[in-house]
């Protein structure tokens, strides 16, 4: 991976392909790694940008406070890229959105899937979720707790592990277990999630979300999808909440035409 050095540590990053940006950004319980099998796809037309958000994957966590948007500017700085085209799973989704909120002339569409609502009420079985995480974190078992993430998270509420795909809990452990060791340090050092107005969107939207996903983020989806104007809504049957894992040739069939709008 390529590195870019900063103040507060540096970001991985990796750059694959020829033509119009886009930009990858991974889920909170993943790295850039998550997008391995739509890349590929991806690059025959895009050049494809990627990398690890502090604390995740290669990217150590900060020397101090931080901003994961201004941080993705930093990154669009450095690459020379003006405006781009931008893709972002759950908490990268989140990140993406921020982004586009800050610096709205320097995006030219979105695409959201399954990203997180501030401030949202959430369901007893995320709250129960939440609870046996934060558990096994103080009692210092990380197995455990990267077991509960891999049940809420890949597994989904509505399917067996024997529906899931072969091999993606095995490639997710290590993405996960790094997330989980720097959870709390990137959690005090972020600055979180902006404010912005979701109404003064004015690029292109997609908002994605699996139908086996918990059904706190297939709401939290709808409300984008409402909320950003014009913005359309693409649901993946066979997903829960990491699509591009599950369904990586349906999310790929989705996105080729919305980017190249």
């Amino acid at each position: 991976m390529l590195i870019l050095a900063d103040e507060l540590g540096h970001l991985s990053y990796t750059v694959t392909g020829q033509g119009p940006p886009v930009v990858l950004a991974h889920a909170g319980v993943a790295d850039h790694r998550m997008w391995d099998a739509v890349v590929p796809a991806l690059a025959e037309t895009h050049t494809v940008i990627r990398y690890d958000l502090r604390g995740f994957g290669e990217s150590p966590p900060p020397a101090g406070p931080f901003d994961e948007a201004d941080d993705l500017r930093r990154l669009l700085d450095h690459l020379g890229h003006e405006r781009v085209r931008l893709v972002g799973a759950s908490w990268g989704g989140r990140v993406t959105l921020d982004f586009a909120l800050a610096h709205p002339g320097r995006v030219h569409s979105l695409v959201l899937l399954a990203p997180p609502w501030p401030g949202y009420d959430w369901s007893a079985e995320m709250i129960a979720y939440d609870e046996a995480e934060t558990a096994a974190l103080a009692a210092g078992d990380l197995d455990s707790a990267v077991r509960v993430n891999l049940d809420m998270w890949l597994r989904g509420p509505a399917r067996k592990w024997e529906d899931v795909g072969a091999g993606l809990a095995e490639g997710l452990l290590g993405p996960m277990r790094t997330s989980l060791e720097n959870q709390e340090i990137v959690g005090e050092l972020s600055q979180g999630v902006g404010d912005g107005d979701l109404t003064t969107i004015a690029v292109p939207t997609l908002v994605g979300i699996g139908k086996l996903d918990v059904a706190d983020f297939q709401d939290i989806a709808r409300r984008y999808a409402t909320a950003i104007p014009g913005a359309t809504l693409v649901e993946f049957a066979t997903a829960a909440h990491l699509i591009a894992l599950d369904a990586p040739t349906e999310l790929t069939a989705a996105l080729r035409p919305f980017l190249a709008r």
